[in-house]
């Protein structure tokens, strides 16, 4: 737990076994660069969700992959938060690892939470093949009493600003709440990327957007003195 501020920051690891991120996951690195930083047998990485207390309110960013050893829920547990007192979560984009755990067996998880997501977001997944957005589509159909759909750079409850972050998802989004800056996916293999932010992750849909993203917020939180908590970012999943 980080306290910046007015902000108070706890991450929870979703992922149960250690994370690495293959290196043929970055196609767009020389072995030499690889070798040098000693990155051969992987990079490490995590799957983590974000509880933030700004505000007066507290806000889940993100839900993890909601798979069988998925430690979200026990995180939230160790905390003393059942799912029902999650009254909000705010979303970086809609891959399974960040949506996973709003349902089990086919139900809600969170049946109090008000859920928000970029627009831009929503609208391309709903234009994706049937394969592609089932999971999305099932998901958001099951939260859609309560879903919310922002555009970027709207006031969130919290006084947190979504910040567009295109390029891994075509409405990727970062937050800014005081001093925090949640980064979503910028970052796959941080200790790769971090000093070279022009290599993606093959996950990266659109690779100049996911760059031209990864290189304006790495500067913009130096900047600014902000925290990063990224999720996918090695243990402890902050970096400045």
């Amino acid at each position: 737990t980080l306290q910046l501020d007015e902000v108070k920051v706890t991450w929870i690891q979703d992922n149960a076994k250690e994370r690495l991120m293959e290196r043929t996951l970055f196609a767009d690195a020389d072995d030499s660069l690889i070798e040098s930083l000693k990155l051969q047998g992987g990079i490490p990485s995590s799957m983590s969700a974000f509880l933030v207390e700004t505000g007066g309110i507290r806000i889940l960013f993100d839900t993890g992959m909601g798979a069988p050893d998925s430690r979200l829920l026990s995180g939230l547990a160790s905390l003393g938060i059942t799912p029902s007192d999650i009254k909000y979560f705010y979303l970086t984009h809609f891959h399974g690892d960040h949506i996973g755990g709003m349902m089990k067996d086919g139900k809600v998880v969170f049946p109090k939470a008000e859920v928000y997501a970029s627009k831009a977001e929503y609208d391309a997944w709903m234009k994706m093949p049937a394969d592609k957005r089932a999971q999305v589509e099932t998901t958001m159909n099951a939260y859609k009493d309560r879903l919310h759909l922002f555009a970027f750079g709207d006031t969130l409850p919290g006084n947190v600003v979504p910040m567009e972050s295109i390029g891994h998802t075509p409405g990727h989004t970062v937050y800014k709440a005081g001093k925090l800056l949640v980064i979503g996916d910028l970052f796959h293999g941080y200790a790769l990327q971090k000093d070279h932010p022009e290599i993606c992750a093959q996950y990266d849909m659109d690779k100049t957007g996911a760059i031209k993203s990864r290189k304006y917020y790495l500067q913009y939180a130096r900047e600014n003195g902000l925290v990063m908590a990224g999720m996918h970012l090695p243990v402890p999943a902050f970096a400045e």
